[in-house]
């Protein structure tokens, strides 16, 4: 049975769903309250109320279900500016972090796996990044500092604690239940200002958003996918794994895109802006998991759209 924390969350319900449709029965830590919602009803999946924050409730998991593994996913960041204060914020970072750490040595798992983020590659330059490549030891964001705090802990745990740790560095990812305000992608907000037939409010982004800027533009459902193979495979051979596309994506693509599947035209300014393109390699992955990307930007689109349409706002 394998620990989901923030399983109903973006990523995390198309990571639970993945690992339920591979077979694995599923706990997920969530701290709002409420059951197993509507579209899980009938799988293996329980719904347990916490925050990873609550050691003692943490462990407390481990008393009613037979962990094997864990996925962390939960928000462990002290971010947006001003969610926390900085010296609280940073504590329940890297504790809500050592919680689960704590647990997976407390109930003997085999593997956790730890949500990373492309961002971990900024300063490195423009391009396509491998898992090798040398990281700087700064950070201009507040959720890549922690993720590098992360990477670094899950390390020097895992040669010492008995568990192995697999850090998953996560593309740009976009699709159901993620924020159409991104502050990172114009994609989001321009599938639902197509639905709406609205103009597209891409303020929540740090400059104007040009055709030619790109990011390894990674849909929702394939990223689960990913993590599930990464959590289940029988063998890794690295700690570290991309979770991403593979290939770089344009706002040029993304628009042409909408405008063939959902007939609505935007003009964005021609151009490319200050923020470096970076994609991500994703050889490691496809050699360990076997896993390819099923959505390209069309079906990604089609498929986000039709969710919308179904009467979600997000």
């Amino acid at each position: 049975m394998i620990l989901v924390t923030g399983g109903l969350g973006f990523i995390g319900r198309q990571t639970t769903r993945a690992l339920l449709d591979l077979g694995e029965s599923c706990v997920v830590a969530q701290r709002g309250g409420g059951g197993v919602p509507e579209d899980f009803a009938g799988d293996r999946l329980v719904v347990e109320q916490v925050d990873v924050v609550d050691r003692a409730a943490l462990l407390e998991i481990g008393t009613r279900q037979e962990i094997t593994g864990i996925v962390h996913l939960a928000g462990s960041v002290p971010w947006p500016p001003g969610a926390y204060e900085p010296v609280d914020g940073a504590r329940r970072s890297v504790e809500s972090l050592l919680n689960v750490f704590e647990a997976a040595r407390e109930w003997k798992v085999a593997r956790v796996g730890v949500a990373s983020t492309i961002g971990v590659y900024g300063g490195v330059g423009a391009g396509l990044m491998r898992e090798d490549v040398a990281l700087p030891m700064t950070a201009g964001h507040a959720i890549p500092a922690f993720k590098k705090i992360g990477e670094l802990v899950g390390d020097y745990l895992a040669d010492t604690a008995g568990f192995e740790v697999v850090n998953y560095r996560i593309g740009a990812i976009w699709g159901p239940r993620g924020r159409a305000a991104s502050p990172f992608i114009a994609a989001p907000q321009l599938v639902h200002a197509a639905v709406r037939g609205v103009p597209p409010d891409l303020s929540a982004l740090p400059g104007p958003a040009y055709l030619d800027d790109g990011s390894d533009l990674c849909y929702v459902k394939d990223c689960g996918r990913a993590i599930a193979r990464l959590q289940l495979a029988d063998r890794l051979n690295h700690r570290t794994y991309n979770v991403a596309s593979g290939r770089l994506t344009t706002n040029r693509e993304v628009v042409a895109a909408i405008e063939k599947v959902l007939g609505t035209r935007f003009d964005l300014p021609e151009g490319h802006g200050p923020v470096p393109d970076v994609y991500l390699d994703i050889t490691r992955l496809h050699e360990g998991t076997g896993y390819l990307p099923e959505y390209d930007t069309e079906r990604a689109v089609a498929d986000y759209a039709d969710w919308l349409r179904s009467g979600h706002d997000r």
